[in-house]
């Protein structure tokens, strides 16, 4: 377990390098100067030189990418072009809004799905278990941002039961969880048909058995075979694709929370690129690729821990 623990680490740390090497490298191509690019066509030659200077153009790629790679290590994601403050406060100071909208939104997804996935499974191959898979299939297949688009417009601009843009007042508890509610419906509703597809399949194949037979032959009714035994046998598969999904929500986020105006990590990317602002975008592109490494890692463990045969294979 713990040589797993060290590959599975390993492993994510040279992913990070991969994707650090690779998102400074796309700097240089992109065409045009990035400091031209960020000050427009007007900008004089001596303003140039100097954002060239600040954003640590002018030196050689080798030791630009070296001394970005210095200061990750020291937990330093750089400054601001414009704002001139570390990019890391940016980040920290509007990541919060963007974590509560992943994990409500994936939290009232996995509710949903776990229910009607278990349904299904109840009213398999009936009408019912059609309709649920109709509905599944057309919540997998709608992109976020529409569902953003049309929730905006009826439940906000037509019936004008919720406010369209913001996070809420703070302190109040009640105006920020109003203003979560449309956000939260459009980044997890294409999760709640993927995962009741997903427990119903792991359902189905726990359902056959040998313990739930036993079970069965017991007189125990379906519906308390499901969520008394195989439901908690069912979940585990979920979990690794739960830590996937999460990350998956994170970036729907990024478009979410630019239709409604939400401060997160979306609307910082948005802001830094209308400007070039290179370093915003690459600490932020860095921390979010960091927390979806950790939150796989943390999945791939949790399963082994949870699943003995996981255990058996590592131990073989």
């Amino acid at each position: 377990m713990l040589a797993y623990a060290i590959r599975r680490l390993g492993l994510s740390v040279l992913i990070l390098i991969v994707v650090m090497t690779a998102m400074y490298g796309m700097v240089f191509l992109v065409p045009g100067d990035p400091a031209s690019l960020a000050l427009g066509p007007r900008a004089t030659p001596e303003l140039k030189e100097a954002l060239r200077e600040r954003m640590g153009l002018d030196q050689p790629i080798l030791t630009q990418i070296l001394y970005f790679f210095g200061n990750v290590l020291q937990g330093d994601l750089g400054v601001d072009v414009w704002s001139r403050r570390p990019v890391l406060d940016q980040i920290l100071e509007v990541f919060p809004n963007t974590l509560i909208l992943g994990i409500v939104a994936l939290g009232w997804a996995l509710i949903m799905g776990v229910l009607l996935g278990c349904a299904a499974v109840v009213w398999r191959d009936s009408w019912a278990d059609r309709l649920l898979g109709v509905l599944s299939v057309s919540m997998i297949s709608v992109p976020s941002f529409v569902v953003a688009l049309y929730a905006l417009i009826v439940f906000a601009v037509w019936l004008n039961w919720l406010p369209a843009i913001g996070a809420g007042e703070k302190g109040d508890i009640g105006s920020q969880i109003r203003a979560l509610i449309l956000p939260a419906f459009a980044v997890g509703i294409g999760w709640v048909g993927y995962l009741a597809r997903l427990i119903r399949a792991s359902l189905l194949e726990v359902m056959e058995a040998p313990h739930i037979r036993t079970a069965r032959a017991f007189g125990m009714t379906e519906r308390d075979i499901i969520f008394g035994h195989a439901l908690r046998v069912a979940i585990v598969p979920t979990i690794s694709v739960l830590a996937i999904g999460f990350g998956s929500i994170l970036s729907s986020a990024v478009f979410v929370e630019s239709v409604f105006s939400r401060p997160g990590i979306g609307t910082l990317i948005t802001g830094a690129v209308e400007k070039r602002n290179y370093p915003v975008v690459m600490g932020c592109v860095l921390f979010m690729t960091a927390f979806y490494l950790f939150i796989v890692t943390a999945a791939d463990l949790l399963i082994a821990r949870l699943d003995p045969r996981v255990r058996d294979v590592l131990r073989g």
